[in-house]
């Protein structure tokens, strides 16, 4: 059975590497991001089909129309990934309202969002063991303790982990796999340059863990996945 997957938030690095590796399983792929050129560009390099779907992912409207437009030319969505974030890394004084506002507006508030049209379909389309769909959050460290010097960032996240357990208690039930994964480390994007690379985490190997979210059975599903290097002084 063929799998629509929509990434919401795709950029170089763990975006991409997500992108890729669902359409190495054969998924057919909805890619939203405010990045035109290289949504499409990303689409027309995949193996599977794939729609490019801009989007300001703080926009309801917006949303609702790159949804729609993925499911005109894909059919209804079977999984989804939050991994839009916007936030500075600023402290309480030097993080002006515009700049907290859009961390919330493109982190839980754009999740919410996603999720709402994403469920939509999941409800219409469960499988005959029950199962409807998979929707995995992108964390970071700062969702399970603040960091200093970025209110904005930990607030994001730390309200997109509430909402991700607060939709895997309620939606669980009726068949629908919500996961939240804790990115405990730094990731080896293509513009990170580092003599140390055991110290970060592959793109590509977080990508792995992501689609074996989406193949877990439902007898045991995980909430919450921890990602990180292995370091001598963990």
């Amino acid at each position: 059975m063929m799998t629509t997957a929509v990434i919401a938030g795709v950029g170089p690095g763990l975006g991409e590497s997500i992108a890729r590796r669902f359409a190495a399983e054969e998924c057919d792929l909805g890619l939203i991001a405010r990045s035109e050129g290289y949504i499409r560009k990303l689409a027309d390099d995949l193996p599977t089909a794939a729609v490019a779907a801009p989007a300001n992912l703080a926009e309801p409207t917006d949303v609702e129309a790159a949804f729609d437009r993925i499911r005109a030319d894909l059919g209804p969505v079977d999984v989804l990934v939050n991994h839009a974030s916007a936030a500075g890394w600023t402290g309480l004084m030097d993080t002006d309202l515009d700049a907290f506002d859009r961390a919330y507006e493109v982190g839980p508030r754009a999740g919410f969002l996603c999720s709402r049209e994403a469920v939509k379909d999941m409800r219409a389309g469960a499988d005959n063991d029950g199962t409807a769909g998979t929707i995995v959050f992108t964390g970071a460290t700062t969702a399970v303790r603040g960091r200093e010097g970025a209110v904005g960032f930990s607030m994001a996240k730390f309200g997109a982990r509430g909402l991700a357990e607060s939709m895997a208690r309620e939606l669980g039930p009726e068949g629908i796999h919500v996961a939240h994964v804790v990115i405990d480390g730094g990731i080896l994007t293509p513009g990170v340059e580092t003599d140390t690379p055991e110290e970060y985490l592959d793109p590509d190997a977080i990508a792995d863990s992501y689609w074996h979210l989406v193949q877990q059975d439902r007898s045991a599903w995980t909430l919450e996945l921890d990602l990180r290097p292995h370091v001598e002084d963990f």
